[in-house]
């Protein structure tokens, strides 16, 4: 019998190529978060999970699943699994680090200059009629050379954002608990220094307890009223409501977040209405190549973890001890 592996949600069958003939796969149905009901039904007899992370992975479904070896998530974070509660039962968690460093720096450089430059409203602008001579005024952005961009969380991703970030002559600051060394010319600052020195503030910090909230009217408002906010870390390091408060008070000049809390935002939440505010639907890492290979390296550690073997890129590699 080959193994069940239950997957949230359809791939193309060209990047879960490598499941074919190896196990067993119940597909869960597109455009719609969780798991679907007949994924449910099928959680006694599954051996493996492929996730993704609009799929909760939590101890009431892990109950449901006795015979469960491996969760294999398609992405780097892991805050939709509770890790603590799949090391106590000796299931290994996979994830899919360094693959998307590239595509959502990209991203995010193309956010801070969509917003600094106010690229959607001038589009907008030129399509509605709006447009109807040059302007020595009009349109009037940011400049991006000599500008401070600050970085909370500089790791993988941070780190590519600041070497793409000193091509466009801006000077980097960064901040996260511990400063670390680096040769992309950041300069380590606290906190605090850091939200009153950036004229760009670019979020790339893993959602935890000590970052949920970490953004708020505290911290929103200790910004440059000229600051822009830039989100493609998780929804939650920012408080919604704060940010609604601070774009529609003027505490900071705009913001851009490829990720919400909620998530997906409804269609009437107030920062879909502010002209400061653009809102991308969690596409950092939304290039053919980088969610190929997300997929291809999510088969890679649940067929591990169905041979027994460690996986190749595991986030509580404790399961293995002793």
């Amino acid at each position: 019998m080959k193994p069940m592996v239950l997957l949230s949600h359809p791939l193309p069958s060209e990047w879960i190529a490598s499941l074919e003939g190896q196990v067993h796969l119940i597909v869960g149905p597109d455009e719609r978060p969780g798991w679907a009901p007949n994924l449910l039904e099928a959680l006694p007899a599954a051996e493996g999970l492929i996730c993704l992370l609009t799929a909760r992975v939590d101890e009431a479904l892990l109950d449901r699943a006795p015979r469960l070896r491996v969760v294999s998530n398609m992405a780097v974070g892991v805050d939709n699994i509770d890790v603590a509660a799949c090391t106590r039962r000796g299931i290994p968690v996979g994830n899919t680090p360094g693959v998307l460093t590239d595509a959502t720096a990209d991203l995010t450089l193309g956010l801070l200059l969509a917003v600094a430059r106010w690229l959607p409203q001038s589009a907008q602008d030129a399509r509605a009629g709006r447009w109807t001579t040059w302007s020595p005024t009009g349109w009037l952005g940011a400049d991006l050379r000599g500008a401070t961009l600050g970085i909370i969380g500089l790791g993988k991703i941070g780190m590519a954002v600041a070497e793409r970030a000193r091509g466009f002559g801006l000077r980097v600051v960064y901040w996260q608990p511990r400063p670390k060394e680096n040769k992309v010319g950041a300069t380590y600052v606290s906190f605090e220094e850091l939200l009153a020195a950036s004229d760009f503030v670019s979020l790339h910090c893993p959602l935890n307890d000590s970052t949920r909230g970490l953004i708020g009217e505290t911290a929103l408002r200790a910004m440059k009223p000229t600051a822009i906010l830039i989100n493609v870390a998780r929804g939650p390091v920012v408080q919604t409501e704060a940010l609604v408060r601070a774009l529609s008070q003027g505490w900071i000049a705009a913001a851009a977040l490829d990720v919400t809390d909620p998530e997906p935002l409804p269609s009437d939440h107030p920062l879909y209405s502010l002209p400061n505010c653009l809102i991308t639907p969690h596409i950092g890492s939304a290039t053919y190549g980088t969610r190929r290979r997300m997929a291809e390296m999510a088969c890679e550690n649940l067929l591990a973890g169905l041979e027994g073997r460690p996986l190749p890129h595991c986030v509580n590699p404790q399961v293995y001890e002793g």
